[in-house]
């Protein structure tokens, strides 16, 4: 999408709009013939919706291109994701509240485990519990010490935490050292272009990885970290500016946080379960005119392979759409960032389920699938077209040329 052409026609209004973003929505059937998560789950309040919606399959990045969840979330916030590059490491660093200097180094951590062969065995150490992750990063801010760097080591949930390197004349032209599959060893962090602050980093990222491993050695099934998504602070266009939009956003988890700041919005206060997000929702909904609402649990589900889990979490948000549907928005956005089937086990390539409502669709189907979704008036689009849809529908842009 055109942000240029966003800022030149963008109005300030009274509409509302609310883009309710399920993480990994999209999913497959886990045998031939069967359903997927979205449609094997009971969703009346979703089906009814739909029944009165536009209905399509977005595509996050580029046909066959599974996309990271930055990527992903770039594309629905109208960013052209290949242009527009992010560091899953810059993401986490703004979701937890780091002041983020643009000289500053940031790498996404996993605590993983690795067997005695030293081959990764699980890449997310069991999902340890949060109050382990914050000792185990306690213990890593105390111990890891690399000389011409600042290190700070900031904890994100459960399993993952947040590493910040500063100092002068570093790069994130660097490969992850996460192999993203168990059973192999984990990569060596190497520079992708020739410049001596890549090979500079890349020796640091590999002391702390080297000293991390002596700390956590007898800390089984943490015994291990896994670096990826190296960045530094990128120059994002501001969603007020764009769009002229007051946008809150509503996400547990930091990394979404992190993305929503990066965009400008204001992050708002949630308790932790998804009923929370509404409540959240309800309480600052004359504040703003666009809220991002982000529900993590159905990504985890599909990374986990439990395809009935993830349907029943898609199963407690639709208990939740009336509570929305009662705050009155101009404009309600249902979908996700990318697919993460459960029969994968991973972020996948496949088409994300798209619902748009407002007083100006042009329903096609009477329930919320992928299916459905794919004989919708929508078709199959680029993702970072929704924010025009969302702000057309909204009555947010005046019209183009004479």
């Amino acid at each position: 999408m055109d942000l240029n052409l966003m800022r030149e026609l963008s109005v300030k209004t009274d509409s509302k709009i609310v883009l309710l973003v399920m993480d990994g929505l999209g999913g497959l059937p886990m045998e031939p013939g069967g359903r997927t998560e979205l449609e094997a789950a009971d969703t009346p309040n979703l089906d009814t919706l739909a029944a009165a919606s536009d209905l399509g399959l977005s595509r996050p990045v580029a046909a066959g291109v599974s996309p990271g969840s930055g990527p992903g979330h770039l594309g629905l916030f109208g960013y052209d994701p290949l242009r527009y590059r992010v560091g899953r490491g810059v993401l986490s660093a703004l979701g937890v509240g780091f002041d983020l200097k643009e000289s500053d180094l940031a790498a996404r951590l996993n605590f993983a485990t690795k067997d005695s062969s030293g081959k990764i065995s699980d890449r997310r150490a069991g999902r340890i519990p949060s109050e382990k992750g914050e000792e185990l990063v306690k213990k890593l801010n105390a111990g890891v010490e690399i000389e011409g760097v600042e290190t700070f080591v900031l904890h994100e949930k459960e399993y993952r935490a947040v590493v910040i390197f500063r100092g002068e004349g570093l790069s994130d032209a660097l490969s992850d050292s996460d192999p993203q599959r168990t059973g192999l060893e984990p990569l060596p962090v190497k520079p992708t272009d020739d410049s001596k602050e890549a090979e500079r980093s890349a020796r640091i990222a590999g002391a702390f990885i080297e000293q991390a491993n002596g700390i956590l050695a007898d800390d089984h099934p943490a015994n291990t970290v896994l670096m990826r998504g190296f960045g530094m602070h990128p120059a994002l266009p501001s969603f007020d500016e764009t769009y002229r939009l007051d946008a809150g956003a509503i996400a547990v988890y930091p990394m979404y946080r992190g993305l929503a700041r990066l965009a400008g919005m204001q992050l708002l206060k949630t308790g932790s379960e998804i009923a929370d997000e509404f409540s959240a929702l309800e309480e600052n909904w004359e504040n703003h005119d666009f809220f991002f609402v982000h529900v993590k649990p159905t990504d985890s589900a599909g990374e986990d392979g439990d395809h009935e889990r993830k349907s029943r979490v898609i199963e407690a948000v639709d208990a939740q759409i009336p509570r929305l549907l009662d705050l009155g928005p101009d404009v309600l956005a249902v979908t996700g960032d990318h697919g993460t089937p459960a029969k994968l086990k991973s972020h996948s390539w496949h088409g994300v389920p798209f619902l748009l409502h407002s007083p100006y669709t042009l329903p096609t189907a009477d329930s919320f699938g992928e299916r459905a979704c794919a004989g919708g008036s929508l078709g199959v689009f680029p993702a970072e077209e929704i924010m025009g849809l969302l702000m057309g529908h909204a009555l947010k842009l005046q019209r183009y040329g004479a």
